[in-house]
């Protein structure tokens, strides 16, 4: 060959991009050629990108040494494997993927980074970009979801990425040479050759990202609850069970049966409404967007969720899997929690959290406690206890402070959409979409709750307006794109709310 193999591979922090990087040095070392990989980490985003660049070349034959280059070129690169979507596309526009040279061999799962997961709305980059992009930058190219597929086969996506590779045939290899390879690293050998092989026998159909699978005829069925789903057959329209099963299975979740019921009882009651005023007319978008939002709102964050969600045997799985656990290496679990004195007194039988949140006294004698965030470390058994006893709360969650308070504004927000819907049924469905700045626990939640209201109040001297709905549209899309809230303030005082001074504390 009168040039050398190059490789870049594009991996995010504990996907075994070295693992990968090891394999095909490995690979051809022992196929006799020479092989040279370094590796050039990123900073903390996602947890860590990092570029590992491979050169691969066969001995000369007069004996001379090859020199082989460090880094990537832009235009000549023969092969990118990224382990992510986006990781792609920051190959492509880097000029690494080239329509003449490079096989592009991507997984198309996400991992959002910082700046996408700060957002207060969906910061999400849209992928539609970079799939499209990927399709005409590569000579040829093979876009699935390797993760998913790893995982299915009780693996992780280096060895589906590997496979990948070996069916592309982008390296001259047979399939055997490349199954030694994992066979001589010695860890997790069967369930990688599994994957590898679901991999292999996907790049060699050239498969690329399947379309989304169209929504089920049925409802999904509840876990345990057989009745439920059939009440959402029986009692919701078509366009709406997607969204109620899901629904009900998140209120079985987090509160059980009869949460899950008087979900289902406030979706049957606006089901009748979004039939009166037009329901078959409008798709009946009103019961839909109402099944998503209502289980969200109904399954709010509190200290109770967040403890039972952190002493699960599955979460601790995981995360043993992800750190190669059963490699012998010591994992230890610190939780940094901050619960408020306002999240305290909610936890409480609801007169008596309303007197404590209500008491200058109590707040100004309580208070200190909670000014601080704690680290408990539930790899201890006193940690864990003070978590799972926390967790175990979840039955006594109905006569609760906060219970109460929540209760009393999904009624107020259903009313308000009703009631809108009546005249224009666009504004109801969406006041039902306000909801979504609803969301987390804490000031952020506060803040949330806030902008809603603000929203809300304005919307009501707007019913009879013509532009109702879009200017709710807007006024919502303002205050998930503006941390400050003042993009909000000005579209509120454009419609004629409330004055900038009032909207200060947004």
């Amino acid at each position: 060959m009168d040039r050398p193999i190059r490789i870049s591979i594009n991996a995010l922090g504990g996907q075994g991009g070295g693992v990968l990087a090891d394999w095909i040095v490995d690979l051809a070392e022992q196929a006799g050629w020479i092989a040279q990989a370094t590796s050039v980490p990123g900073v903390a985003q996602r947890t860590g990108a990092t570029v590992y660049y491979l050169e691969l070349c066969q001995p000369a034959a007069d004996g001379r040494e090859p020199v082989l280059a460090l880094m990537p070129i832009p235009g000549d690169v023969d092969l990118v494997v990224a382990s992510e979507l986006m990781e792609a596309g920051r190959a492509i526009a880097r000029g690494l993927v080239t329509p003449d040279r490079t096989v592009l061999i991507a997984s198309s799962q996400r991992i959002m980074a910082i700046s996408e997961k700060s957002e207060p709305g969906d910061g999400a980059m849209p992928a539609s970009k970079v799939v499209a992009a990927a399709g005409t930058a590569s000579k040829r190219l093979v876009l699935a979801d390797l993760n998913a597929l790893a995982e299915r086969n009780g693996s992780v996506i280096s060895a589906s990425l590997f496979g990948a590779v070996a069916g592309s045939e982008a390296l001259p290899f047979a399939r055997e040479q490349f199954e030694a390879a994992i066979r001589r690293g010695g860890v997790g050998v069967e369930a990688s050759l599994r994957a590898f092989a679901a991999a292999y026998e996907l790049a060699r159909g050239g498969a690329a990202e399947q379309p989304a699978a169209p929504m089920a005829d049925r409802p999904p069925a509840p876990r345990n609850a057989a009745e439920l789903r059939a009440r959402i057959a029986e009692a919701l329209p078509e366009p709406a069970w997607a969204n109620a099963g899901l629904g009900v299975n998140r209120c079985l979740d987090y509160q059980g049966r009869a949460h899950a019921s008087l979900y289902l009882d406030w979706l049957v009651q606006v089901a009748k409404v979004d039939e009166q005023f037009g329901g078959v007319r409008y798709g009946w978008r009103l019961t839909a967007e109402t099944a998503r939002y209502l289980a969200l709102w109904m399954t709010y964050e509190d200290v109770i969720r967040v403890a039972d969600l952190k002493t699960r045997p599955a979460r601790f799985d995981r995360v043993r899997a992800e750190v190669r656990a059963s490699d012998g290496q010591i994992v230890d679990f610190a939780e940094f929690m901050h619960p408020r004195f306002e999240e305290i007194c909610d936890t409480l039988p609801d007169g008596v959290g309303r007197r404590l949140k209500d008491s200058t006294l109590a707040r100004r004698m309580l208070g200190g406690f909670f000014r601080q965030g704690r680290q408990i470390s539930t790899s201890k058994l006193g940690g864990f206890l003070l978590l799972f006893g926390l967790a175990r709360l979840r039955a006594l969650r109905p006569l609760s402070h906060r219970h109460a308070v929540e209760q009393a504004r999904i009624e107020a927000w259903l009313s308000s959409a009703l009631n809108a819907a009546r005249n224009n049924y666009d504004l109801g469905v969406e006041i039902v979409r306000l909801q979504r700045l609803v969301k987390g626990y804490g000031e952020t939640h506060e803040r949330g709750l806030r902008r809603y209201g603000a929203i809300l109040t304005t919307l009501h001297g707007l019913i009879e307006h013509p532009e109702a709905a879009a200017m709710a549209r807007a006024m919502a899309q303002a205050a998930l794109k503006d941390d400050s809230g003042r993009l909000l303030a000005r579209e509120i005082k454009a419609v004629g709310g409330a004055s900038m001074i009032e909207l200060t504390a947004l």
